[in-house]
């Protein structure tokens, strides 16, 4: 019996010069899917301050980070009466220059400079749409409710953090939280400034992070 004739799935020559003429009879979404490509890469660079705070949590990356900042953001802007939808798209996209500059803790800031206004035209500033763009420009101003609620909740966040590593026994994230000896405040709470940001940084000192499960587990399975 002759084995069968199987297609072969290999791209060729022509075939790859056929998608390069698509591409360029289609820049619009050939943009799009490239953007689309690079954001993705979020999940795969890590937060610098892992070094200095000796730990090798692989969760904390750019794009989760960028995450709870999101839902942070929309709870503050709720609160404050600000617009959630641009809290929440600043906040999505406030470290989105890192895919190509990388995040840098306060270590590596003393020897590296990042040209982020770059960063931002190459990389938003290609997109079929300003809006993302104007969102950043917007951001790094800090002067609207929305810019600075977004901020609030990239602190925020960075408190939360640190007290889930402190729970875990991370010396290193209580003297950032309380300082040695607990002598000073926490950096990130000294600079909220809305009531609502100011209101959520005190109760997480208060709250643990393991609360939220603690009136909700049972050692049963529903019958």
């Amino acid at each position: 019996m002759k084995p069968l004739k199987t297609k072969k799935t290999t791209t060729s020559k022509k075939d790859g010069q056929h998608t390069k003429a698509l591409d360029r009879k289609n820049p619009h979404d050939t943009r799009i899917v490239n953007f689309l490509y690079e954001i993705g890469t979020m999940r795969k660079l890590m937060r610098m301050h892992r070094q200095v705070l000796l730990t090798d949590d692989m969760s904390d990356s750019i794009a989760s980070h960028s995450y709870r900042v999101a839902i942070i953001s929309w709870f503050l802007a709720k609160e404050e009466g600000a617009d959630p939808y641009k809290t929440v798209m600043m906040s999505l996209f406030h470290d989105m220059a890192e895919v190509r500059s990388n995040d840098h803790n306060w270590i590596h800031k003393k020897y590296i400079k990042v040209f982020e206004h770059e960063i931002n035209e190459d990389q938003l500033g290609t997109l079929p749409y300003p809006d993302l763009k104007d969102f950043i420009t917007e951001y790094d101003k800090r002067e609207s409710t929305e810019a600075i609620i977004a901020k609030e909740a990239d602190l925020l966040d960075q408190i939360l953090l640190l007290r889930e590593y402190e729970w875990t026994g991370n010396k290193e994230a209580h003297i950032w939280l309380y300082g040695k000896g607990g002598a000073k405040v926490n950096a990130q709470l000294e600079k909220l400034k809305t009531k609502t940001g100011k209101n959520l940084g005190g109760m997480m000192y208060k709250v643990d992070p393991s609360d939220w499960w603690n009136t909700l587990w049972t050692s049963q399975n529903r019958k």
